[in-house]
C-alpha cells in the first residue's frame, strides 16, 4: 500500500498527539467537542441500568435499533428493509466497511475507490486482497469533481465492487442526482456490486442527499453503510449498520462475527431512540454546520488559502500554495509550532500522493469559539 505509516500509526494518530503536545486547537481529526443531545446520553444511561446491553447484544444487532434503522431508511428514502435479514448492526462504519470487503472481495477482484479516500478503504481492501483502483476527483471552480469517463474506463473484467462515499470525506463533494444515475447505469450494465457510505447523510448544505440504492437495479446489489456517531455526535459509541438485500448482508455478518463479534450494547438502544428524533433537530444540526462552515471557510480564505467549500460532511480542503506552500505533510507538520492549529495533509488519502501534496483538511465540527480562534492563530502565517 502507498499509505504513510508512522510507526504502525495513521497521520490522524500522529496529528493529534501533536495537538496533544502543544495544546494546539486540533481540527484535524473529525469528532465534535460537545457532545450530542442529552435526551440520547440519557437513554444509554437508562439502558445500563436497565441491565440492556451490558451482557453480549445479538449477533445482528438488537432488535430496536434494526427496526430503527429500517424506518428511517423507508421513511426518508423509501426504501424497504426487513430488520431480521437486511440489517445488521457493526462497531462504527469502519467495522461495516471491512466486514463488507472482507465477506465480498479477495485476490483477483477491483476495487474502485473515489480517490482521495477515507484511509480505511486502502488498508480494507488490502486485507481482503483486493486490489485497489483509485478513481480521483479533482478540484476546479471552487468544488471536487467526479470524471463519469475516468469512472467508466477504469471499471474491466475483474472489477467486482464500486465503493462510493457520499457525502464525500476528505472534500466535502455531494455527488449530484445525475452523477448517481451515471453510476447505476454502469453498475448495472457491468454487473457491479456498490458499498455506500453515508455516514454523512444528513449533513448536507448544498442540494441534497439521494442514496444510489434508490435507483433503478440498484437495491439489489447495494450495501448501504451509515452509523450513529457523526448525526448524533457519539463518535466514541461506534454504532454503525449495513442495510441491503439478504444473501449480501448474510455475507458481511459471517465477516462481521469474527471482527468484533458483538458491541455497543447499551448504545444500541440509545441509538435506536436518536433516529426517531424529531426532524427539528436534524435541521438544526445542519442549520448549526452550514454556519460552522462558512466560519471556517470564510477565516481560511482570509487567511490566502485557495478554500473549496463543502457541500456536505465537516471537513473542508485548502490548496496551501497560494500561501507559498507546496508540501502538505511538511506544512501540517510545522502548523502546530508555527501557529497552534492541528490540521491533516489529504496526500495521505491517496495513492497518487502527488495528486494531494498541496491540500489539507480541516474540520468544523467544533464549537464557534474554538473556530473563531483557529482562524485568528492562523492570521499569523500571513499576518492577516
Amino acid at each position: 500500500m502507498t499509505k504513510e505509516w508512522l510507526g504502525g500509526t495513521t497521520i490522524f494518530a500522529e496529528m493529534s498527539a501533536l495537538a496533544a503536545r502543544t495544546g494546539a486547537i486540533n481540527l484535524g481529526q473529525g469528532f465534535p467537542d460537545t457532545d450530542g443531545p442529552e435526551t440520547v446520553r440519557e437513554a444509554a444511561v437508562r439502558a445500563l441500568r436497565d441491565g440492556r446491553g451490558n451482557q453480549y447484544p445479538p449477533g445482528p444487532g438488537v432488535p430496536e435499533l434494526r427496526t430503527a434503522v429500517a424506518d428511517h431508511q423507508r421513511l426518508r428514502y423509501g426504501l424497504t428493509y426487513d430488520p431480521d435479514t437486511e440489517v445488521l448492526v457493526t462497531a462504527g462504519a469502519t467495522e461495516a466497511i471491512a466486514a463488507t470487503l472482507l465477506a465480498l472481495t479477495g485476490p483477483g477482484d477491483e476495487v474502485i475507490a473515489l480517490e482521495p479516500y477515507y484511509d480505511s478503504y486502502a488498508a480494507c481492501i488490502g486485507m481482503a486482497g483486493a486490489t485497489r483502483v483509485p478513481v480521483t476527483l479533482r478540484p476546479h471552480d471552487g468544488a471536487y469533481h467526479l470524471d463519469l469517463d475516468e469512472l467508466r474506463d477504469a471499471v474491466t473484467d475483474r472489477t467486482r465492487v464500486l465503493l462510493l462515499n457520499t457525502p464525500h470525506n476528505p472534500t466535502g463533494t455531494v455527488v449530484s442526482p445525475a452523477e448517481l444515475a451515471a453510476i447505476a447505469e454502469l453498475a448495472v450494465e457491468r454487473d457491479l456490486l456498490v458499498i455506500t457510505d453515508e455516514v454523512y447523510e444528513h449533513l448536507v448544505f448544498d442540494g441534497e442527499h439521494v442514496p444510489i440504492a434508490t435507483l433503478p437495479g440498484m437495491r439489489e446489489r447495494t450495501l448501504t453503510i451509515s452509523s450513529g456517531g457523526k448525526t448524533f455526535s457519539f463518535t466514541g459509541w461506534k454504532v454503525g449498520w449495513v442495510t441491503g438485500p439478504p444473501a449480501l448482508v448474510t455475507a458481511v455478518r459471517s465477516a462481521k462475527q469474527f471482527l468484533t463479534y458483538v458491541s455497543s450494547g447499551p448504545f444500541q438502544y440509545a441509538i435506536a431512540e436518536a433516529l426517531r428524533l424529531p426532524q427539528s433537530y436534524f435541521d438544526d444540526l445542519r442549520a448549526d454546520l452550514r454556519t460552522k462552515r462558512d466560519l471556517l471557510c470564510t477565516g481560511l480564505a482570509a487567511v490566502g488559502f485557495e478554500v473549496y467549500r463543502p457541500a456536505g460532511t465537516y471537513f473542508v480542503t485548502t490548496d496551501i500554495r497560494p500561501l507559498g506552500e507546496t508540501d502538505g505533510f511538511a506544512f501540517c507538520r510545522a502548523l502546530p509550532e508555527r501557529c497552534g492549529v492541528v490540521a491533516v495533509p489529504n496526500a495521505v488519502f491517496y495513492d497518487h500522493q502527488k495528486e494531494g501534496a498541496p491540500f489539507v483538511r480541516f474540520a468544523f465540527c467544533k464549537r464557534t469559539d474554538v473556530l473563531q480562534e483557529a482562524t485568528d492563530r492562523l492570521r499569523g502565517l500571513t499576518g492577516a
